[in-house]
This record gives structure tokens, C-alpha cells and sequence, in this order.
């Protein structure tokens, strides 16, 4: 009898870590000269989602490239000069509508520009119900930003980083609930590639750094998802599909430089904020924002969503 037991056990135990196994499930490797129009929309405005930034989102702004360590990429590129009465010109892709997810894990692998001062280059989700519901009750999930006007302050600026998380029933005055957490790299993140990863299940949002090269390290953000799924409480807000964005900001309030509420500042190339962005070259030429693959894993979770409109 103790034996079968064992044996039973031993079958569980093993059906249980095949369950959790992840299985690469979609992926853009960036290998061709094009965006996949069937994935990505490449964003034409110069909204920047209410976050005070300088630049114009614009499909010219992105290219493909072979890094000079080999690797095919996208390129979202940030210049500055003049375009459409903004200062400065980047790029902003997003996968709304085309491609949602619900739990599973995300890797981008993506070699960001130097942000000081003024850059501030993010790969992150929103729920794809956004344009019915509004922000942040769709919720927001930021796997990776840089360029915060905390690390400029402390001089960490190439190493300091965040994960967040935003939600809740109306914005409220920007007393909506949001939670982030801020990590300092022991090395610079701004020199090469790094893999930025988020694990998503029913019970929690967990994010790491380079776990390809530190498979034990301990997530940079952590956040429960479970409970009743009461107003402003997460257990509302990250149960349903997502979708992907990758964008380069010009300045914004997340780095200290916002535009001045002014409109006849706001587009200024003079204006005293625009003049202090130091990451942009005076030449003209493009900072970037190198972007390798992006993955979806998913192990068969209960609720797992992927969508795909082909």
C-alpha cells in the first residue's frame, strides 16, 4: 500500500511541474524589414497619454536593423526637430485590438538608449478594454520604464528602473490607486541587451531582470491580484486581456522635464524643459530603442486568453 501511495504521489507530482512547464506560445523576432500590420499598430499622434511629453508619435520613426551585436531588431527611434508644432519626432507601437493576452509570461529583450536626461523608454500593457472603459479602469501594466527624474537626481540614471502597476474607477484628481517599485541595477542596463520578464497568473504580477542569466533572481515587482474584485481593489482590474505597447517618450512628467501647460510653449523647441533634454543628439541623429523579440508563454493556467486576429 505504501508503495502505490508513493507511486500516486510521485504521478502527481510530476503531472503538477508539467503543468506549470511554460510553452512558447507567440513570438516576433523582428526578422523582416517591416512591422506585422496584423500584430502592431504604429501609433500617428502626439497624445502621449496625458503624460506631458514633448514628442510626435509617427510611423516614420521606426525602423529594422541588425545591432552590432548581429541581432535583427525594431528600432523605435526619438529625434529632435521640429515635427507637426512638436520639438522632437519618436515612435509608439501597440498590439490593440490585434493581439490580447490573459496570464501567461512575457519576455522582451530590448537595449534601451541613454536616458539622461529627458528619454524615457518603456515596454508595458493595458487592458484592451481601454477604449471602452477609460483609463485606469482598464488597468495598466508596466513591465520596464527608465529615465525617471529620481535616478537623474542620484546620478543612477543607466541603472535605475521600474516596474508599476495602475488602476482603479476614475483618475480622481491622480489620486487613482497605482502601485510601483523602483530597483537599481548593479549594472548599467543601457550599454546592451537585457531581458525584461513578467509572470502573470490569477494569483499575482511578478517581474524580473535578465532571469536568462540569473534564473534565481527575485522579481524587482511584485503585486497580488487576488479578491473580490471590489472598486479600486487590483482583483478588479488584471483578470481579463491585455495588450502590448513598446514606445520612446521625449521628457514627460515620469522625468522630470514635462511640457508646460502653455500651448504656445508646449511646442517650443525653447521652451526651458525641451532645452534641458540632454539624451537627444544636437545633430539631429536618433537615439534608440533597440528592441530583439517578444515572447508569450502561457502553461495551461484556468483563464488563460490568447487572441489573435489574423
Amino acid at each position: 500500500m505504501k508503495k502505490v501511495l508513493t507511486g500516486i504521489c510521485l504521478m502527481m507530482s510530476v503531472t503538477f511541474a508539467q503543468a506549470q512547464e511554460y510553452k512558447l506560445v507567440w513570438e516576433d523576432n523582428f526578422d523582416s524589414q517591416a512591422l506585422n500590420t496584423k500584430i502592431w499598430t504604429a501609433e500617428n499622434n502626439a497624445k502621449g497619454g496625458g503624460n506631458a511629453e514633448m514628442q510626435y508619435y509617427t510611423p516614420k520613426n521606426i525602423s529594422f536593423e541588425k545591432h552590432k551585436n548581429g541581432e535583427s531588431t525594431l528600432v523605435l527611434n526619438a529625434t529632435k526637430g521640429r515635427y507637426k508644432n512638436r520639438p522632437a519626432s519618436s515612435a509608439r507601437i501597440n498590439t490593440s485590438g490585434k493581439l490580447t493576452m490573459k496570464y501567461g509570461k512575457v519576455e522582451v529583450r530590448v537595449h534601451v538608449p541613454k536616458t539622461a536626461n529627458g528619454l524615457w523608454p518603456a515596454f508595458w500593457m493595458m487592458g484592451d478594454d481601454h477604449a471602452e472603459v477609460g483609463w485606469p479602469r482598464c488597468g495598466e501594466i508596466d513591465i520596464v520604464e527608465m529615465g525617471n527624474v529620481n535616478g537623474i537626481k542620484n546620478g543612477t540614471q543607466d541603472r535605475y528602473f521600474n516596474g508599476a502597476c495602475h488602476w482603479g474607477e476614475s483618475f480622481n484628481g491622480g489620486k487613482y490607486p497605482n502601485f510601483g517599485m523602483d530597483a537599481t541595477a548593479p549594472y548599467s542596463m543601457q550599454e546592451g541587451f537585457h531581458l525584461f520578464t513578467l509572470i502573470w497568473t490569477p494569483d499575482s504580477i511578478n517581474m524580473y531582470l535578465d532571469k536568462d542569466k540569473y534564473p534565481d533572481a527575485k522579481p524587482y515587482f511584485k503585486l497580488g491580484i487576488k479578491g473580490d474584485g471590489s472598486a479600486n481593489h487590483p482583483s478588479r482590474y488584471f483578470h481579463k486581456p491585455f495588450h502590448l505597447i513598446a514606445n520612446l517618450a521625449v521628457g514627460g512628467h515620469f522625468t522630470g522635464l514635462g511640457s508646460p501647460s502653455k500651448k504656445a510653449l508646449w511646442v517650443s523647441a525653447r521652451n526651458k524643459n525641451f532645452r534641458q533634454i540632454t539624451a537627444l543628439p544636437q545633430d539631429g541623429s536618433p537615439a534608440k530603442m533597440f528592441i530583439d523579440y517578444v515572447r508569450i508563454y502561457q502553461n495551461g493556467t484556468p483563464g488563460e486568453e490568447l487572441n489573435i486576429n489574423r
